[in-house]
């Protein structure tokens, strides 16, 4: 590392919050699926920034949007009204079929949004008793970071010692249709579920599981809220990625890809029950909505469609797929995704994940390791063939290596 790096490293440790674990690499520009880092050294971004940078890094149209509306207006609270917001509604509402929009920042902050909707929707739609509302949640979920998210993870390490939590959470075994058939009871108001599960290493669950969630679901009147935080706009190589099994969700959760990496937008998407419960003064947020957002995520779906980077995703996404498996490596468990969502495991005698992370950073790849045995590989839904292949040979290099 040069004394530049080094210098920047030191001061993020000296002045930051020790809350995360980058890999030892300092970016300063990004174009497409390549970021640089400050020594001019370029690398192929197979993390996306957690699926957010979907549309490919500084996409010009969606730059376009935000260097204009940035320079009307960015800003009004939602005490008044923008000429931005209607017109977000109205295309978000089109291209995912929804009824109903609420418009938040953080994909957490969505997550809370809809935890906080549905409870309101059993206690004056359903009749669920006050205070006796309850959420079913799976293991290994990952919904977020906040105080009430945290409540109902099986993470310990994201639960250890930040509580006491708020109650009113089941947590079942993702995948398993049975299981939230036995847990449902007469005060459950939802079943908040990931459709494939990210943070825990790019779990997909069996075929027709989401069918027979979506039928457990209506006959017992409970909202079934998907997360799509990560899933969502594309990256599956679906819009949604509901739609590999015909399904539709009660209440849709987007953000990341919303924006396509330039801002933080959010949106809970809803039929008219859930979030029609909501009165002036209820629920807000003083960004939630604002005419910055609105035109970014306006241009970031936009582009995700006109460009054709949802039928991109899946073409690539089966390449990528393909090519993993036909590597020939002791040191892989599994290969497994859905679209541009893919996770190589390792086997544990291997060696953590990050230090393969490590060396394929050597060879112009980023990618992030994941609860310790897993390399997760989510690049932009804008990556070619050719790119894809060369990727390939990275990984196939690196993933013959021993280095346990």
């Amino acid at each position: 590392m040069s004394s530049s790096v080094i210098d920047l490293l030191a001061t993020e440790a000296r002045f930051g919050a020790q809350n995360y674990q980058p890999i030892g690499v300092v970016l300063t520009r990004g174009e497409g699926v390549w970021v640089w880092d400050i020594e001019g050294n370029r690398y192929l971004d197979c993390l996306s920034a957690y699926s957010a940078v979907s549309q490919g890094h500084c996409h010009p149209k969606i730059l376009a949007a935000m260097v204009e509306q940035a320079g009307r207006l960015t800003l009004t609270s939602r005490a008044f009204h923008n000429d931005q917001l209607a017109l977000f509604y109205e295309e978000i509402a089109a291209l995912t079929g929804s009824h109903k929009v609420l418009p938040m920042n953080s994909g957490a902050e969505a997550v809370e949004s809809a935890i906080k909707s549905v409870r309101k929707w059993g206690y004056e739609v359903k009749g669920v008793a006050d205070g006796q509302a309850e959420v079913i949640v799976c293991a290994d979920n990952f919904h977020g970071r906040t105080l009430g998210i945290v409540g109902f993870s099986t993470d310990a390490e994201t639960r250890g010692h930040f509580g006491p939590f708020a109650p009113g959470f089941r947590i079942i075994p993702f995948g398993d249709a049975a299981a939230l058939d036995a847990a449902i009871t007469p005060n459950t108001v939802a079943f908040l579920v990931e459709p494939i599960q990210g943070e825990a290493g790019v779990i997909i669950p069996p075929a027709g599981y989401f069918k027979e969630v979506r039928e457990l679901c209506t006959a017992n009147n409970v909202m079934l809220v998907l997360d799509e935080i990560q899933t969502g706009l594309g990256r599956t190589g679906k819009l949604l990625a509901e739609q590999h099994e015909g399904i539709e969700a009660d209440v849709t959760l987007l953000g990341k890809a919303l924006s396509g990496g330039f801002y933080p937008v959010s949106a809970v998407l809803s039929n008219n029950d859930v979030l029609g419960t909501l009165r002036p003064g209820q629920h807000g947020s003083t960004f939630g909505g604002n005419p910055l957002a609105c035109a970014v995520a306006r241009a970031a779906m936009r582009v995700l469609v006109e460009e054709g980077m949802i039928e991109n995703a899946a073409a690539q996404g089966a390449r990528f797929l393909q090519g993993l498996k036909d590597i020939r490596a002791n040191t892989i468990r599994d290969v497994r995704g859905r679209g541009l969502m893919l996770a190589v495991e390792l086997h544990p005698e291997a060696g953590r994940a990050r230090r393969y992370c490590e060396a394929l950073q050597g060879k112009g790849i980023l990618a992030k390791d994941t609860h310790e045995h897993t390399i997760r590989i989510a690049p932009p839904l804008v990556i070619t063939s050719d790119q894809v292949n060369w990727a390939l040979e990275q990984f196939a290099t690196t993933l013959t290596q021993d280095l346990s």
